[in-house]
């Protein structure tokens, strides 16, 4: 492997979706298959090894430090995993160490005793220790010595790559958990043996054979002991173990850089998204719009923070910010501070604020049983068919026309009503009714109508906003099954512009959240595509004669200033 063409192109793959830990497991995966290093003709076969290893464990057999093994199963030709180099053997744990050895030791003795939490799931931390008596950890615990190897076997330890070499043990024995497969190897590397333990092939072969119950579920001493293990020669052992301690250490130092610059992005975002929520008067907010547009490319980087900048444009919109011409305040107006039931928020001077009960024509509750359903008739809508501003009408269920008519009685669902779940999984999301739709409510969910001072699109956009989602998590009742109430939903504070603006908000907000689904169609399709670029790139890291790869990034400058004029005239027109 090439560590210094993986530094090389390390910035146009860092951004792939766990590109260190993937990094990390590909060169494992490398080293049990004979592909980091080149194999030298002048070592020692493996074949001669195992032999050296069969005669060293029968004279310690036979000296009685250990007690002598029973005979293990051959490996089938059919059985083995991937080909190796011909200077290698296939082995088995079992055949070069010993399991589960046993320490005999006085019992006031200092040991060491090694919980589960003290063996790590990263390759080159050491495991660390408590001191104690002998006598008092000897029994009920795995008994391990300096040097040997142990094997977390109980889920979700073991997918999680638990395993170590024990080292600085007190005493030179110890103790531990009983949920830990042993080794005592034999000549064998025990470093080695622990690559192959943190493996991808070893984890993900023996996750799929864990045998128990959800929660239990364990690796049993057969897979442990005699799996399919691949042998390289004494000496190139120690090159492999060399070589994935520096890989290791490259992987340490680019992830320490690729953690220092997240870190400058976030600074940035949260510093732009907070000037832009807090920004003084519209000249101010237009200057740091600007300067958010200019180094939007540099600051989101993740489909995940597209979130972050919905609800910005959402909080922007109903304080009167997006669209704040100087025509459309009276001569002289300032932005005015309101302040509602103990709610501070700075509004436009010609906007108000007033209760939801005050400027909805109708709000009223679902009914609060469980309808029966029917194979076909009348759409019931569910809270899970909910997103913020869609309603999704796939896969709906249906009810009969007398249950519908019950269920309608107070107010039968039109166009452009608010639907608003109020109960269970996705509490406090707005969407409208649409068009040529007939439906009725299911539970956990209000009907809201909006007055003649609001239009419903504008109210949808405020229900889902930062400012009422914030109310709404923070009154929430019922513990397990959380709420709001009703009396809670009809107080919520609806910030009121004439309806003309309304208008105008909701043209601006639509033309925003169009762009924030292509951001997000761009961010998406980056990292897929950097994904397959990580790849190649490792693959090429093992042969630096393959052509280099070249790729033009979705932000690379080209792309950049041939969008900025659509981006700013989306923002700031």
């Amino acid at each position: 492997m090439n560590p210094g063409l993986l530094v090389k192109q390390f910035d146009r793959i860092s951004d792939a979706p766990d590109a260190i830990p993937r990094l990390r497991r590909f060169v494992l995966d490398l080293a049990v298959r004979g592909k980091l290093m080149e194999q030298d003709p002048a070592d020692e076969p493996a074949s001669a090894l195992i032999k050296r290893v069969r005669l060293r464990k029968a004279e310690i057999a036979k000296k009685g430090a250990l007690r002598k093994e029973k005979p293990f199963p051959p490996l089938a030709e059919n059985a083995l995993p991937f080909r190796i180099p011909p200077t290698w053997s296939w082995s088995q744990i079992a055949e070069i160490g010993f399991l589960n050895p046993r320490n005999t030791a006085e019992d006031q003795i200092r040991s060491s005793f090694v919980p589960m939490p003290r063996i790590s799931a990263e390759y080159g931390v050491s495991n660390t220790h408590e001191v104690r008596p002998w006598g008092e950890i000897k029994s009920g615990f795995t008994h391990f010595a300096e040097g040997d190897v142990g094997l977390a076997k109980i889920t979700p330890c073991f997918e999680n790559g638990k395993s170590a070499v024990f080292r600085g043990l007190t005493g030179g024995i110890g103790a531990g958990t009983t949920e830990l497969h042993i080794v005592r190897p034999v000549i064998v590397l025990a470093d080695y043996v622990l690559i192959f333990l943190k493996s991808p092939h070893f984890i993900e072969s023996g996750t799929a054979k864990m045998t128990g119950t959800a929660g239990q579920k364990r690796v049993s001493t057969e897979y442990f002991a005699y799996s399919p293990f691949p042998l390289p020669p004494l000496a190139e052992q120690h090159r492999i173990v060399a070589k994935v301690d520096e890989l290791m250490g490259l992987c340490d130092r680019l992830e320490t850089a690729q953690r220092e610059r997240e870190s400058r992005r976030e600074r940035l975002a949260s510093s732009s998204h907070h000037h832009l929520n807090n920004g003084a008067d519209a000249e101010t907010f237009r200057g740091y719009a600007n300067f958010y547009l200019r180094n939007f490319p540099r600051i989101t980087h993740y489909p995940g923070q597209i979130k972050q900048l919905r609800e910005t444009i959402l909080n922007l919109a109903i304080r009167g910010q997006l669209t704040n011409k100087s025509d459309e305040f009276p001569t002289g107006a300032s932005p005015q501070d309101a302040t509602f039931s103990g709610l501070d928020i700075r509004l436009p001077a010609h906007w108000s604020i007033q209760p939801l009960t005050k400027v909805a024509s109708s709000i009223v509750d679902c009914p609060h049983s469980t309808p029966k359903w029917t194979s076909e008739g009348k759409i019931c809508v569910r809270t899970n068919q909910f997103r913020p501003g869609h309603l999704d009408l796939k896969g709906v269920r249906f009810v009969s026309e007398s249950t519908y008519r019950e269920r309608i009685q107070r107010l039968q669902p039109a166009e452009n009503d608010i639907l608003y779940s109020r109960e269970g999984g996705i509490l406090g999301v707005a969407c409208r009714v649409p068009p040529n739709t007939q439906l009725c409510l299911g539970q956990r969910m209000m009907l809201i109508r909006a007055g003649a001072m609001l239009d419903a699109a504008f109210l949808e956009m405020v229900m889902n906003s930062p400012l009422i989602t914030g109310i709404a998590l923070a009154k929430t009742t019922g513990g397990a099954a959380p709420r709001i109430n009703v009396a809670t939903v009809k107080a919520y504070p609806i910030p009121l512009p004439p309806i003309a603006e309304q208008y105008r908000i909701v043209t601006k907000v639509d033309e925003l959240m169009g762009l924030c689904d292509r951001l997000e169609l761009v961010l998406t399709t980056t990292q897929r595509q950097t994904r397959s670029l990580l790849e190649a790139i490792l693959h090429q890291a093992l042969n630096t004669s393959h052509p280099t790869i070249e790729r033009r990034s979705p932000f690379h400058p080209d792309i950049i200033a041939k969008d900025a004029d659509t981006r700013k005239k989306l923002f700031l027109q």
